[in-house]
């Protein structure tokens, strides 16, 4: 049977309208609201055969945990991410600038929304994240990823040391963001067809994950943080990518 989850707020309800709107279930709205936004919305999902119900502030509260609805909510189904088999045949159609981003183990799903959201600002082909200690697609991902979930080709894997072997018999190139590493981000070529592997928020890449990559890069720090924060980094790295092949 396929898992549902409440999504919250106007963005995230236009994002997933637009993208697929055959996974709602059921969408709420405010019964003290009538505005010309709300009534917008609500004229989009009568357009699809959606029904929308109407709900007490108390009601909505409660659905959405207490988290801000601006006065709209949905149940929408959760969709089955393909697989390591999928994420090959889809990665050997593309052409000879393919990006793709490695998430391991990410498992704060603020930070794992924030990563999708820069992946899709910086145009990657498709975000892998590991099926075992990884933060789950919820509630939470979405807001904070501000649509850019729906937005993207987002492969789950078993086994990610097994993952990147695949890959790189693709001619992806492998790098993994490590602190300790000796070159920086900025030497590195980054126009060949590349896979960023960005590590869990703390502990960093898992040692097989870093023993799979091709090379190891870090961002050079200036003052006395010893590390970014995951997304962050991610922004960073995907953004030098994007300078080098715009130069």
């Amino acid at each position: 049977m396929s898992k549902s989850m409440i999504i919250t707020g106007f963005h995230a309800v236009q994002a997933q309208l637009e993208s697929n709107p055959e996974y709602f279930i059921k969408v709420f709205t405010l019964n003290t609201r009538s505005d010309k936004r709300l009534n917008t919305l609500t004229s989009e999902f009568n357009n699809f055969g959606i029904s929308v119900q109407q709900r007490t502030k108390t009601q909505l509260d409660k659905l959405s945990k207490h988290q801000t609805h601006q006065g709209v909510a949905a149940e929408i189904l959760l969709p089955i991410l393909p697989n390591q088999g999928e994420l090959i045949s889809y990665v050997s159609k593309l052409d000879n600038t393919g990006l793709i981003l490695i998430l391991d183990s990410i498992q704060d799903p603020r930070n794992l929304g924030a990563c999708l959201r820069s992946a899709n600002a910086a145009g990657v082909d498709c975000v892998v994240i590991n099926k075992d200690g990884s933060a789950p697609i919820n509630a939470l991902v979405y807001k904070t990823s501000a649509g850019a979930l729906n937005q993207l080709k987002i492969f789950q894997v078993t086994n990610l040391s097994r993952t990147i072997k695949a890959l790189q018999q693709q001619n992806i190139w492998v790098i993994g963001l490590d602190g300790s590493a000796d070159t920086s981000i900025y030497q590195i070529d980054l126009t060949t067809p590349n896979a960023i592997i960005m590590g869990a928020e703390g502990s960093g890449l898992r040692r097989l994950t870093k023993q799979s990559c091709d090379q190891l890069a870090k961002i050079p720090m200036q003052g006395k943080v010893e590390s970014l924060n995951v997304s962050v980094a991610t922004g960073i790295t995907l953004f030098e990518l994007n300078r080098q092949r715009l130069l």
